[in-house]
């Protein structure tokens, strides 16, 4: 991986042409594919897949699943079906393998890290046999390396949000613009909530290309229910399930939509699978609690250690949401304090102004991927800006020691890390967790 990323010297370089030179030589293997779900989207997409993986799983189908980026290392990326209803993440020999039959067939060619270990999924997937693909965009989607999946069996789109603007560009017609590159001729595209102004260019890409839109709150919609559970509307069916085992009302949409999803897709799903995917879903690293391990055992008796990996306006909405929306374990409220750490290219002041009046404090910590994590105190300045009283730490380590001293005279605090998905990352493996 480390002689992979010395092939292009950027990390990020939209194109289709290199992977698609790569393809060809290794026999195109995105043509010898099981049919594919392709999911674009700026927040939700891994949800998305995540519900749908579940589900299947639970039906006893083969699944295979790309995801990106990795919490704690890099196998987490591409899950190969075993059994019918089962899966695991690539083993180390399989990796390596596939990895070096890519990087001999590419010789010296300039391709990035994320187009040629793309290449090598697709190429681990499409010699392993399975009954569906469900494929993550990476970044964007009409030249996202994924895009190169010509027909597709459905795609879908999930909120999209104003986010990585250097590649994207600032406005959120734009954004939805290359987010609808995925889009294809005849093929049907479940559609999450959006904003009027991505709305339009999905609509604008869809009518261009002729892809039948299947939308939220028209030709699916979902709703939560008094008694704990949520409905769906798909197809004409109501579908009655349980609260999903992922936290937030957020997630309530997301289920809808993979469940929306899988109304097209060429394979048998009962009400039963839906359900039993409900309640064993699993995607670290979005509102998950930690309740054991080195860094919650700094936390004082009674403290709450949790982590999400959003990082953007909107996904901090949704995160700040679904705090609020949790109960207390003790008699009085816990306060909210972020451990924060981001990358330089976030809108961090718009992160954090989700939390106002949520959070209590602030701890900053430095961002992850060296060079492009942003300094403590940058991220201190834009918490005080929008009135979160913050504080600077070297280390996440020492961030979670400053939340014991902030905390000292009050209540145990319910602490969320945040800011990042390479922060949670390091999280997880600081706490001793491992991703299966």
């Amino acid at each position: 991986m480390e002689r992979l990323t010395r092939l292009h010297p950027k990390q990020i370089d939209l194109s289709l042409g290199r992977i698609e030179r790569l393809l060809t030589r290794l026999g195109k293997p995105e043509q010898q594919l099981p049919p594919v779900v392709h999911i674009a989207g700026t927040n939700g997409k891994g949800s998305v897949l995540a519900f749908m993986r579940a589900i299947l799983e639970a039906a006893g189908h083969r699944v295979h699943s790309y995801t990106s980026p990795h919490l704690v290392r890099f196998h987490e990326r591409i899950r190969l079906a075993e059994a019918p209803g089962s899966s695991s993440l690539i083993d180390e020999d399989a990796l390596i393998s596939v990895l070096e039959e890519c990087e001999t067939a590419n010789g010296e060619d300039p391709i990035t890290f994320f187009e040629i270990t793309t290449a090598a999924a697709l190429k681990a997937f499409a010699r392993s046999p399975a009954d569906v693909v469900l494929l993550e965009v990476g970044l964007g989607g009409r030249l996202d390396a994924t895009n190169v999946i010509k027909r597709p069996a459905v795609t879908a789109i999930t909120p999209v949000a104003i986010d990585h603007v250097g590649f994207l560009g600032p406005e959120l017609a734009g954004i939805a613009g290359e987010k609808s590159g995925i889009l294809r001729f005849g093929v049907p595209a479940v559609i999450g909530r959006q904003e009027p102004a991505a709305w339009a260019a999905i609509e604008d890409r869809a009518e261009l290309v002729g892809a039948p839109l299947y939308l939220q709150n028209r030709d699916w919609s979902v709703e939560g229910l008094v008694d704990n559970g949520f409905r769906v509307w798909v197809a004409r069916d109501q579908i009655d399930l349980p609260m999903p085992a992922l936290m937030g009302p957020h997630q309530i949409d997301n289920a809808g939509q993979a469940v929306a999803c899988l109304a097209h897709v060429p394979l048998a799903v009962n009400k039963i699978a839906m359900a039993t995917g409900m309640r064993s879903v699993a995607w670290p690293a979005r509102l998950q609690k930690l309740v054991a391990g080195p860094l919650h055992d700094m936390l004082p008796k009674g403290a709450e250690l949790w982590l999400d990996g959003g990082h953007n306006p909107a996904a901090a909405r949704a995160i700040a949401a679904a705090i609020r929306s949790i109960a207390s374990d003790g008699p009085e409220p816990q306060p909210l304090i972020l451990v924060a750490g981001f990358l330089e290219t976030k809108d961090v002041q718009g992160f954090l102004a989700a939390f106002q009046g949520t959070a209590a404090a602030l701890v900053a910590v430095p961002g992850p991927d060296g060079h492009l994590g942003l300094a403590p105190a940058r991220v201190a300045n834009a918490g005080e800006a929008v009135g979160i009283p913050s504080v600077t730490a070297e280390t996440l380590e020492a961030g979670l020691a400053a939340t014991v001293r902030t905390s000292a005279d009050g209540p145990p605090p319910r602490v969320l890390i945040c800011g990042s998905l390479y922060l949670t990352g390091l999280a997880l493996a600081a706490n001793g967790g491992s991703i299966t």
